[in-house]
């Protein structure tokens, strides 16, 4: 009866607050699906809503079109809103704050009147090249493939049309917040991405913007480079509020109410060091999801330039060096769903979970051998800088001699999901003797308890901690961001340590020496077999629109 009582009370109390707007909601647009989070003052998600979608190949290139996000967005606020009103009875009529994430980088550029001038360029496009590397050289600054400049000064490499009518340019998440707040802001994480920023003052690097200013193409061009861009703000800056027309956007139904106060919206590399504690200096995150990054906040800049590692910022506007691998998830998933239609075939109902959690606890079984038995796989979908690769083609190979079985071939499937970040990271810990105190997994693969977590220590010799939150992910952390704009006289680190995460779980996994030992001899053999990759490059052609 007690507990009867208690669960009666809890669901009150959770009523009255999302009556009163006393909530925060997060939303991110992932690359395989938008989630929408709802999170009360004890920072635990009362509801949520999500939309699955999928990027386009336009011409070549990685596209979602702008009424697919309209389209996702209402559709998991629609199933946020339904979970609310089933849970607790109430229709969802006010938010305390809002923040709006988003897969970060890529190529959004819009007309005086607003128009997107051409469709939006996600980060999985790797035609930068040849912008990325006169950057680079110009800055002495990484300028990744994926980082909007580098989109930007490759459109005018190519001479595009388009370049000329320029009048503002952002990322998904700052295209989301603008729509729906009217403001040209955007957050200095999402910003790192953008345009290289000057992490003392926390915006813009100056100097930066004037060699960029003096190239010859962009000089020609009728807009200046700090005019298109949007405003950088840092975590717990207030960044707008959502208007009426915003609400509607958001919720057709008509249900939600204008005037909710918005976080600056952000990357989901903002999102994920929010999600995993890891703001302060030395703290790390691996965030895991269809592309995979690792990332590191630095005591100090890097010694030079290296094109593996990015420079980016924390939401408070700390430098940290980030190692992005464009390929995760896809080819993985794609595996799983065949070995679930032969269990389908055979008649064996499997729910995602426990077909998951079977085929990923085979790779850490004794039957696996430490090295996967001689297997390789490329998980290469799209192009992946850090391997060279321009585009992608998804590769099983194995010798002759080398040890075919379930528990080598998943374990071979998440070796190499992992191998591709890996450059990036060694790059810092071993040539740039970056100091790591944590480092923290987070992201759907780490659902299955210990699997992922266990490889990922083998395959950076650290140990890696996994927290309760972990497959709440982005939405959760953009979420916290948005209740952030109330402690904001706190240090965003210390909130997070004594507010957040101050009764948080975890659990943690030690590196294996065998493991270790295991994955060096994998990821030798992975990079020595890259040639392998290439000649299926030259081999399967691409089925362009």
């Amino acid at each position: 009866m007690a507990t009867t009582q208690n669960a009666s009370d809890k669901v009150a109390s959770i009523a009255e607050k999302i009556r009163g707007g006393k909530t925060s909601l997060g939303i991110e647009f992932g690359s395989t699906r938008i989630k929408a989070v709802l999170i009360d003052d004890t920072y635990a998600t009362i509801a949520a809503g999500e939309h699955g979608w999928e990027n386009h190949l336009d011409n070549g290139l990685w596209t979602y079109p702008l009424e697919e996000v309209w389209e996702g967005v209402q559709d998991a606020f629609a199933g946020l809103a339904h979970d609310v009103e089933t849970a607790y009875g109430e229709k969802l009529t006010r938010i305390g704050a809002i923040g709006f994430s988003a897969m970060m980088h890529g190529y959004l550029a819009f007309d005086g009147q607003g128009e997107l001038l051409v469709p939006f360029r996600t980060w999985r496009n790797t035609n930068t090249h040849e912008a990325h590397e006169k950057l680079s050289e110009l800055f002495q600054y990484n300028i990744p493939e994926r980082w909007s400049v580098a989109h930007l000064y490759q459109c005018l490499l190519d001479g595009e049309d388009h370049v000329g009518k320029i009048a503002y340019m952002t990322t998904l998440a700052g295209y989301v917040h603008w729509k729906l707040s009217g403001e040209k802001v955007l957050g200095v994480g999402d910003a790192s991405g953008m345009f290289p920023i000057d992490p003392e003052t926390h915006t813009w690097d100056t100097e930066l913007l004037d060699k960029f200013r003096a190239l010859p193409e962009v000089a020609a061009q009728p807009w200046n480079i700090e005019d298109i861009l949007p405003a950088p703000l840092v975590a717990g800056q207030k960044a707008g509020t959502l208007s009426e027309e915003g609400a509607r956007l958001l919720d057709p139904s008509g249900v939600l109410q204008a005037g909710a106060i918005m976080a600056p919206p952000e990357g989901d590399a903002g999102t994920g060091m929010v999600a995993t504690n890891s703001v302060r200096v030395r703290t790390g995150n691996v965030s895991a999801g269809t592309s995979i990054f690792a990332m590191v906040v630095l005591e100090h800049k890097l010694s030079r330039l290296h094109p593996e590692v990015d420079l980016v910022t924390t939401p408070a506007g700390d430098l940290a060096g980030m190692s992005h691998a464009n390929n995760f998830t896809s080819d993985l998933n794609a595996w799983v769903k065949l070995f679930g239609q032969f269990a389908q075939a055979a008649g064996i109902s499997l729910d995602a979970g426990t077909l998951y959690g079977t085929l990923f606890r085979a790779a850490i079984s004794d039957e696996a051998d430490d090295d996967a038995g001689g297997l390789l796989n490329y998980c290469f979908y799209s192009g992946e800088f850090l391997a060279g690769l321009e585009e992608g083609r998804p590769v099983f190979a194995r010798g002759p001699e080398s040890n075919m079985t379930l528990a080598n071939f998943m374990r071979a499937q998440l070796f190499g999901a992992f191998a591709p970040v890996k450059i990036g990271m060694d790059v810092m810990t071993k040539d740039e003797f970056v100091r790591v105190d944590s480092l923290v997994g987070h992201g759907g693969i780490f659902t299955t308890p210990k699997v992922a977590q266990k490889i990922l220590a083998a395959a950076f010799n650290t140990p890696i901690k996994v927290m309760s939150t972990a497959a709440e992910g982005g939405a959760w952390g953009m979420a916290v961001l948005a209740d952030y704009l109330w402690h904001a006289d706190t240090e965003l680190a210390d909130y997070l340590d004594e507010r957040v995460f101050a009764d948080s779980q975890s659990t943690t996994e030690q590196p294996d020496a065998k493991d270790v030992v295991g994955f060096e001899q994998y990821f030798s053999r992975f990079m020595e077999g890259l040639p392998i990759e290439k000649a299926a490059i030259q081999a399967i052609p691409l089925e362009r629109e």
